[in-house]
């Protein structure tokens, strides 16, 4: 259950930790003296206290404050009672607030996408709408140093490179709309220091139950691995990482700065010439202007290969041409089926025929992992394939990770290892989720990507048969 914290309002240690905010936000020019600031509270420690900082700051640098409030409708009268509490927050500070509201979970499903990426695309977009009908041009979020920790292990732990790494920036453009500005002016502020001036301050704020369950992996990392390194390997962590993401983030602008100034010059150095990084950046950024996947995979294929044109997707390959420059082409190739069907994954059970392919599901509550081996059935995690999910052949330029790779690897590659013949290859039948990932193919292991692991919760029971 969610509860309230309240503390005796005492003579505050503020002074301090008013400063470090001032001396952060001044150096890095996140608010314009005079300016107008849109306040992201969710009611929680760390914007409570973000928000009783910027009041305070307010009257010496002429800010005018304004209070945001996105309503998940997750948790029932425990979300009522934090939007309660930012309301009557914000009538105490004598400051407008502006209050949404969504049904993240509704939005999940449709989407196919778990609930804190739904949560946080439609907290975004309120967020951005808010300020673009108030004229406010930035947004200031109550992200501290323990998040950025956090982030780091996210990442890391699904392989990002330098620009992952680096984590959050002070500012940047909003997700949902780039003439909104996001600020981040606790970056520098530690969960435990933020707790002791909500303590001694008297502010209060609401405690969400859902940040102690482990079914969620950056509370795993928050409440075990965290706890678990800094307790064995580095006490200092907190302190190591929030460096070293420092140093990733000042390297990588370095190298995106160099494959920018190459790409912009009219004589350009070799290629061949570039450092590594330089090279994989060069073809990152092209491949984002043709609102292409850049993926390490497909960078390190079109690094590797010049003038070899590799498979994107039925319709177009990409190739990169001795010079370092990428150009996608289309593609006509009759050979591959283009039979799809589309299918919605209820709860309960389904049945469904494709091309001599018969199909039946189930949608199981389960805890852990815990399956019987059957022929011709796989078990998935329900939640990361989603509801929608679309049947089709193989294409060309299809990846997928079967269970136990460390990353995707190309489904003809793997065709040909099991020495499929090239006739049944096109006869195969894949299973994607509304992102285009590929979590179950015909004939081949199960998807690493969507395997049952300890937190889940619910599980897609997938058999089928050829007839």
């Amino acid at each position: 259950m969610d509860r309230l914290s309240v503390t005796p309002a005492t003579a505050p240690p503020w002074p301090a930790f008013l400063r470090q905010v001032e001396s952060a936000i001044l150096a890095r020019r996140l608010f314009p003296d005079g300016g107008r600031i849109l306040v992201a509270v969710s009611g929680g420690l760390d914007s409570m206290v973000l928000l009783r900082a910027l009041c305070q700051l307010a009257p010496a640098h002429r800010w005018r404050v304004t209070a945001a409030h996105f309503n998940h409708l997750l948790r029932g009268p425990a979300a009522d009672a934090d939007e309660r509490l930012v309301r009557k927050t914000a009538r105490a500070l004598g400051i407008p607030l502006v209050v949404g509201r969504g049904n993240v979970r509704q939005s999940a499903r449709r989407l196919g996408v778990s609930l804190e990426m739904a949560g946080r695309e439609r907290r975004h977009q309120f967020l951005a709408r808010a300020a673009r009908r108030l004229g406010i041009p930035v947004v200031a979020l109550a992200h501290h140093s323990d998040d950025q920790v956090e982030l780091f292990f996210l990442r890391l732990l699904r392989g990002a490179g330098g620009q992952g790494l680096a984590g959050m920036k002070w500012s940047n453009p909003s997700p949902s709309h780039p003439s909104i500005t996001l600020v981040r002016p606790l970056l520098h502020q530690s969960k435990a220091a933020l707790a002791e001036l909500a303590r001694a301050g008297g502010v209060p704020f609401s405690e969400d139950a859902t940040n102690a369950s482990l079914a969620f992996e950056r509370n795993r990392i928050r409440h075990e691995l965290i706890p678990l390194l800094r307790q064995k390997y580095q006490p200092a962590l907190m302190e190591t990482v929030p460096r070293l993401m420092e140093l990733a983030g000042a390297e990588s602008e370095v190298v995106t700065a160099l494959a920018e100034k190459w790409l912009r010059a009219r004589r350009r150095t070799a290629y061949r010439r570039l450092a590594a990084a330089v090279q994989r950046r060069v073809l990152q950024l092209q491949l984002f202007q043709l609102g292409q996947p850049a993926d390490f995979d497909l960078i390190e294929r079109l690094r590797a290969s010049p003038e070899k044109p590799l498979a994107l997707n039925p319709s177009q390959t990409i190739l990169r041409d001795s010079a370092g420059l990428l150009r996608l082409r289309k593609t006509e190739n009759q050979q591959f089926d283009p039979a799809r069907l589309r299918l919605l994954l209820r709860e309960g059970k389904g049945r469904a025929h494709f091309d001599g392919l018969t199909l039946a599901w189930a949608i199981e509550r389960v805890a852990g992992t815990n399956f019987s081996r059957e022929p011709n059935i796989e078990y998935f995690d329900a939640a990361k394939v989603g509801a929608r999910i679309r049947l089709r052949h193989w294409q060309p330029g299809d990846r997928f990770q079967p269970i136990g790779c460390a990353s995707t690897r190309k489904l003809q590659d793997l065709f040909v290892n099991l020495k499929i013949p090239r006739a049944q290859r096109r006869r195969r039948v894949v299973a994607a989720t509304v992102r285009g990932e590929i979590f179950w193919v015909e004939g081949l292991r199960m998807s690493e990507q969507f395997k049952l692991t300890p937190s889940t919760r619910w599980r897609l029971r997938w058999h089928w048969r050829r007839s």
